[in-house]
């Protein structure tokens, strides 16, 4: 077989069969690669014949309408089809029909969208779309928050002290989530950033990643507050322990026994709960009596053998319509309705906490935050499996930093069924994230345009960029964004390929500046008048040091506890680091945010002063400091590369946030925030 013919039904598949590394050098994907990913993808490449056979598949995908056709209002778009003809109808939203006249073209026609954003209904011959048609732009900051300067925090939910002395089994969850929101709001904050609340394994506590969930479709239950059913016992029983790091293995069933009791007095009950409950698991329909039946599954299965997802359940139980599923949940019917009152219960909290976000005057409100895959073992999976790439991760290729690439176990939504189901699972993880927000953080945003997979079992160095359709995808997210509202920032940090950042910029939606990687050619950090008016301002992400971990070099201290052997790269990182100090205390000093000799590394107070006024002085229209660097604290949530190792998404604040948002130093830094921009 030539491996022309195979290149090309890759590239017609979507592969890309050449990419460029960080170093600019162009490298090829392997054939056996190639191969490997177009068998997850459907196509068979192991043959002449199976070539052949496959690139006739595509070509007929290729020539059928599609059920959803995306647009701008006002402007031209392409109808694919055989022999459509020349004059249809539309027939708006709103109700209102009208004539079309639409022009040949070598694939189909060609029409002038309405100039009226919306999802219209095109009816052309016997092909009937619908026509998804976007404005110009997302909803802007600018929209939401109309005078002064648009500011925000960030905070792990997880992480919101009750009280002094919390039990290791305590964390905050939706019910503190909405008493931080009133807080922060009453201090002239704008927006409130939190990491993915998708849901995760609730039978399985020990899986706490936010960014490895089960479905995004569905909230994390243990983050809903019992409280909400009336007649909760409130405190927490168990004996206090470590007040800095949850246990996550000994929260959870915790929470959920609370949980179990505020379903038996809400079922115990003839009210206006129970009746709302009735409703919002009608309204919920197939996706989330599906969700409810995984969990009950998965809860039995965990129990009794450890399975891990449902490939490892019995075979009877993979269909999530198959008899077997039929008689579990016939008999578990009181647990199967148990984790729909879960979905319920969270819900209703989250829109709780945006309610109390706006009513404290927020333009903005919620940041959502989505996860750029799926456990490929959960509820999702499980549920619909036409909506995800089988046998392949996401992750990223080898680069500088990662020589072996990086692999981050989660699967991803397949290009194809996205075209072929009118965008279905895109759309509702989309309105699911801005349910009840007032933003949406989309993780690694270039994931819109192309991901990076690796076959199960092979190495990332062994993958392929996946083209996704760009185009449609960012037209919906501008549409959804101005129906509900709400603001979208793209994490647009690492490898971004051309153009990517500027169609980001023509649709409205913000990139991300983030202080550490604003540089310019020599290193010197950049001044804050040329940050991109396109970008949110953040000091730091979740991911990386916060400013006093930076400033004190803590993060280099875990690397040195991580790797003991890599002493002598750690001392050339520390000295890199007094280097960088220097720099950027000269920025601040320059901008005008800081004055005095440069504070000792052990001193890291007035460093997170100055870099706080130093990002809120940028350019950008929204600035973001997570409560880490609003308080001053070390520690960072998250350490990329890590499980175990480093004690991710367990980190408690130090107090309960009205103690801390009244420090001196907090104030001083909120201030610097409210405060307008230099000239």
């Amino acid at each position: 077989m030539s491996d022309q013919a195979l290149i090309d039904l890759a590239q017609a598949a979507g592969l890309q069969t050449r990419w460029r590394d960080a170093g600019g050098a162009d490298k090829s994907v392997a054939p056996d690669a190639l191969r490997s990913l177009l068998a997850a993808l459907g196509l068979s490449a192991a043959t002449p014949a199976q070539v052949r056979e496959s690139q006739a598949r595509l070509a007929a995908r290729r020539e059928a309408t599609p059920p959803l056709i995306t647009a701008v209002a006002g402007r031209e778009v392409e109808l694919v089809g055989r022999q459509l003809p020349l004059l249809g109808r539309l027939r708006l939203e709103t109700g209102e029909a009208q004539d079309l006249s639409l022009t040949a073209t070598p694939h189909g026609a060609r029409l002038v969208a309405p100039s009226r954003a919306g999802y219209h209904r095109l009816e052309v011959g016997e092909a009937e779309v619908l026509l998804a048609v976007a404005p110009a732009k997302a909803c802007t900051v600018r929209e939401r928050v109309t005078t002064g300067e648009a500011w925000g925090t960030a905070v792990q939910i997880y992480s919101l002290r009750r009280g002094e002395t919390p039990a290791q089994d305590d964390f905050g969850d939706f019910a503190d989530l909405a008493a931080f929101a009133r807080a922060i709001g009453a201090r002239g904050a704008h927006a409130l950033g939190i990491s993915p609340v998708h849901a995760l394994f609730a039978a399985d506590p020990s899986r706490y990643s936010p960014y490895a969930p089960s479905s995004r479709l569905f909230l994390n239950s243990l983050y809903a507050d019992p409280a909400m059913v009336a007649g909760d016992a409130a405190p927490w029983t168990s004996d206090p322990g470590s007040n800095d790091l949850i246990d996550w293995p000994a929260a959870g069933p915790t929470k959920l026994k609370r949980l179990r009791e505020a379903f038996g007095r809400l079922i115990d009950q003839d009210g206006a709960d129970l009746q709302a409950f009735h409703a919002f698991r009608r309204d919920g329909g197939l996706d989330l009596e599906r969700h409810a039946r995984f969990e009950a599954l998965h809860g039995a299965f965990v129990a009794q053998t450890s399975a891990r997802g449902w490939q490892d359940w019995p075979e009877p139980f993979h269909d999530p319509e198959g008899l077997a599923v039929s008689a579990f949940v016939r008999e578990h019917a009181d647990e199967v309705s148990f984790h729909a009152f879960l979905q319920w219960l969270a819900d209703a909290g989250l829109a709780r906490v945006q309610a109390a976000a706006r009513a404290a005057g927020m333009g903005i409100g919620v940041i959502a935050d989505l996860a750029v895959g799926l456990d490929a073992g959960g509820s999702q999976a499980w549920s619909r499996p036409d909506d995800l790439i089988g046998g392949v991760n996401v992750g990223a290729p080898p680069d500088i930093f990662q020589p072996q690439g990086q692999d981050w176990g989660v699967a991803a939504l397949s290009p194809d069924s996205l075209r072929h189901s009118g965008y279905d699972a895109f759309l509702k993880t989309l309105r699911r994230a801005l349910r009840h927000a007032g933003g949406v953080r989309i993780d690694h945003a270039m994931g819109l345009r192309r991901l990076w997979l690796t076959p199960h079992g092979a190495s990332p160095a062994q993958g392929a960029y996946l083209t996704y359709p760009f185009e449609d995808l960012l037209r919906l997210i501008t549409l959804e964004s101005q129906r509900a509202q709400a603001i979208v920032i793209g994490e647009d940090l690492g490898t971004v390929p051309s153009g990517f950042r500027e169609a980001l910029h023509d649709a409205g939606v913000l990139g991300m500046s983030v202080l550490w990687f604003e540089r310019a050619a020599d290193d010197a950090f950049v001044a804050p008048k040329a940050w991109s008016a396109h970008a949110a301002a953040l000091t730091t992400t979740h991911d990386l040091p916060t400013v006093a971990g930076w400033w004190s070099g803590r993060d280099l201290d875990w690397q040195a506890r991580l790797n003991p052997t890599a002493g002598r790269d750690i001392e050339q990182a520390h000295a890199a680091r007094q280097e960088d100090r220097a720099r950027l205390w000269t920025a601040c000093v320059e901008a005008d945010v800081a004055s005095g000799p440069q504070p000792l590394p052990q001193t890291a107070e007035a460093a997170v002063d100055a870099a706080v006024a130093y990002v809120a002085a940028s350019a950008s229209p929204l600035t973001i400091v997570p409560i880490e660097d609003l308080v001053g604290l070390e520690e960072q949530p998250n350490r990329p590369g890590t499980i175990d190792e480093h004690p991710n998404w367990r980190r408690r604040l130090p107090a309960a946030p009205e103690e801390l948002l009244e420090a001196p130093a907090v104030v001083a830094r909120i201030s610097a925030l409210s405060k307008a921009r230099p000239a």
